[in-house]
Parts: structure tokens; C-alpha cells; sequence
């Protein structure tokens, strides 16, 4: 079962229907959508500021999710995914962005809605990123405009993805 630890009188609140794995942890004050997936070795640390987290979001291996002490909160929307080992700082994630593999994200970056982060990038504090677009690199920088379909399409595929991963697992521990 994940470490779900309460802080400063915030314990976290997950929706219905998520798949936590069993060493994810979760700190203070989180608030999670329905059918979420955290993975393995994933953090969500609520312990100085708040996190909220939509529906149909899947926070995968690796990923921290922290914020700044009274600065800067993380708010993730929905149906967004993040890739392994992310680190995500005081950020808002806007509905359908995908942060790619090992990328960072700081404080008051704002990821637009449909808007892809290249793995391995790093997208530096106050960045906004413009919605349905690919930013990319160290600093991260706009790199082209999306095709909103193809952008919507394979996000949602990805989300049912992970619903379906995480279906194996409980399917598992129903046994």
C-alpha cells in the first residue's frame, strides 16, 4: 500500500477509482481526481503549500511533485500525463499537456492546455508555454504548433493506457 502521511493537519484525499502503487508516497495537503494513477516511486509532497491534482491524470515513475513554502502551489488538470522521473515545481499544468520523460518544471511555469514538454527539458520559472504547442530543450523554448486533434487523440490514448495498466494491478491485488 503507498505511504499516505499526513503534515500540518493536511491529509491527502484521493478520488475514486485510483491505482497508487505500493511505494508511491503522498504528503499533506493533496487532493486527487478519480481514476488517477501514481506510480512507482513517485512523491506528491503537500507539505508546505497545496497540490491538486484532476481526473484521468497518470503521475508516472519516478515523478516529485513539490512546491514553494507560501510562493507557489502545483495544480495539475485533467487528463494530463507526466512521464517517468519528472520533477514538477510550483507549476500548473493545464488540461491534456504532456510533460515528457525526465523533464523539469518550475515555479509559476504554466504548461498550456494540449501543449507537449520534449523529454529531458527543463522549463524555467514564470515560463508560459502556449497552449497545443511543443516546447523543448535547457531552457525549454517553443519549438512548433500542434495539430490539436493529433495532440487530443494521443493524450487520451495515453490516459486509457494507464487506466488499463493500472486495471492489471488491481486486478492483481483483488486476487
Amino acid at each position: 500500500m503507498a505511504l499516505i502521511k499526513s503534515v500540518r493537519g493536511f491529509t491527502p484525499q484521493m478520488g475514486e477509482r485510483c491505482y497508487l502503487a505500493e511505494n508511491a508516497t503522498i504528503i499533506g495537503d493533496v487532493v486527487m481526481g478519480d481514476d488517477c494513477s501514481v506510480w512507482f516511486n513517485a512523491v506528491i509532497r503537500g507539505d508546505v503549500n497545496s497540490i491538486r491534482i484532476g481526473n484521468r491524470v497518470n503521475i508516472q515513475d519516478g515523478t516529485v511533485i513539490h512546491t514553494l513554502y507560501q510562493k507557489s502551489v502545483s495544480i495539475i488538470e485533467d487528463d494530463v500525463t507526466i512521464g517517468h522521473n519528472v520533477v514538477i515545481h510550483g507549476a500548473e499544468l493545464k488540461n491534456g499537456s504532456l510533460i515528457g520523460m525526465g523533464s523539469v518544471i518550475l515555479d509559476h511555469a504554466v504548461i498550456g492546455e494540449g501543449a507537449i514538454i520534449a523529454a529531458g527539458s527543463v522549463v524555467l520559472s514564470n515560463t508560459q508555454v502556449e497552449p497545443g504547442s511543443i516546447y523543448a530543450g535547457v531552457p525549454a523554448k517553443f519549438v512548433k504548433k500542434v495539430d490539436p486533434t493529433q495532440s487530443k487523440e494521443m493524450n487520451q490514448r495515453i490516459a486509457s493506457n494507464y487506466l488499463m495498466y493500472s486495471s492489471w494491478f488491481k486486478d492483481e491485488e483483488e486476487k
